[in-house]
């Protein structure tokens, strides 16, 4: 179990690795290069702000669950952790609906776009989405606390920070009212958005004639490009946290009763891996998905790479070898049933 756990922290480290490097180097990119500074750009940015909040607060705390059987972080962090997570969530997911409504009124009502593009109006939008996202999430700081559950099987009990106190109703209450605001409404909203714009863009094919406007013709077809990439963002986080939210019903409806079964175990592995695998993949899909993405991005991450570079080389270096040895622990099959069910139980979904 041991060497399980390295193994997932280990994993757990280089998502957190790669999602940082991609995600700085966007906001880098977006930030400083003023010819893609628009709407999407702005609020991909944003998106890429929230993913790397939860990658450093959020994932090292999920990791250490893997190498330890008890909470690490006292009451406090039983508060911050859930409530940043809950943030960065809603950060995302709101974000990908702003985003496909800025797909809408630039597909299907272009007209209206250009009383709203302004860079004051983007940035006061993204803003007021991470304000609502904050506020949301202040249950989940609020119920969050330390709580003693029991294992029957071993007829032990452990401390670990859960997201509601005992009881029967409040817990599927919460997680269902968080699984139709985090996921499911705004999925909705977003499907509704693309119909309209797989209508108009449709519509808008059959109406240009063979030798239209070539200016129009590049016009739609850019537009057309940003829907589909908007569109893979919004699959690649319906995919990636729809498991977390489906694990996370299951303990609330089973909340008096821990799981120590090897399947929900991996299962729950799986749907956390997934989830914190959404916050690196963004910068990633955008980097195949756009020419003039990718040679600024390329741009910026060598420059970055070359001031590092040019510092170590200028700075005296020295190494020192260190041998370090680690020992390894042996556990019955009792005790690690009971490890498996106190870190499978510590695990707060969204």
């Amino acid at each position: 179990m041991w060497y399980t756990g390295v193994a997932i922290a280990s994993l757990y480290g280089v998502i957190c690795v790669m999602g940082l490097i991609g995600n700085i180097t966007l906001i880098k990119t977006f930030c400083s290069a003023k010819s893609i500074r628009n709407v999407p750009n702005l609020f991909m940015s944003s998106l890429a702000l929230g993913d790397v909040l939860l990658l450093v607060t959020c994932a090292p705390v999920d990791a250490s669950r893997y190498l330890s059987d008890k909470w690490l972080f006292g009451r406090v962090g039983c508060k911050i952790i859930p409530f940043i997570q809950l943030t960065s969530v809603g950060v995302s997911v709101f974000t990908l609906t702003a985003l496909s409504a800025d797909r809408y009124r630039a597909i299907v009502k272009p007209l209206d776009i250009q009383t709203s593009s302004t860079t004051v109006s983007i940035v006061m939008r993204a803003a007021l989405i991470w304000i609502f996202s904050l506020v949301l999430a202040v249950p989940e700081a609020i119920f969050s606390d330390l709580h003693v559950f029991n294992i029957t099987s071993t007829n032990e009990s452990f401390i670990t920070c859960a997201p509601y106190p005992h009881g029967e109703l409040h817990p599927k209450i919460y997680s269902t009212v968080s699984f139709l605001i985090f996921y499911i409404i705004p999925l909705l909203v977003i499907t509704i958005y693309y119909t309209f714009i797989a209508r108009s863009l449709m519509r808008s094919a059959s109406d240009l004639p063979v030798e239209g406007n070539v200016h129009a013709r590049r016009q739609a077809e850019s537009r057309k490009r940003l829907a589909k990439m908007v569109l893979v963002f919004v699959v690649l986080f319906a995919v990636c946290w729809l498991p977390s939210h489906i694990i996370y019903l299951y303990r609330s409806y089973h909340y008096s009763q821990v799981d120590t079964s090897l399947v929900h175990f991996v299962c729950s592995v799986i749907a956390r891996i997934l989830a914190f695998t959404n916050s690196c993949l963004n910068p990633f899909a955008l980097y195949l998905l756009s020419k003039t993405f990718k040679k600024q991005f390329n741009q910026h991450l060598c420059c970055c790479c070359h001031v590092l570079l040019k510092h170590s080389l200028q700075s005296p270096t020295y190494y020192n070898t260190h041998v370090t040895s680690v020992r390894s622990t042996h556990h019955s099959m009792a005790s690690l049933s009971v490890i498996n069910g106190r870190q499978l139980y510590q695990e707060d979904f969204v």
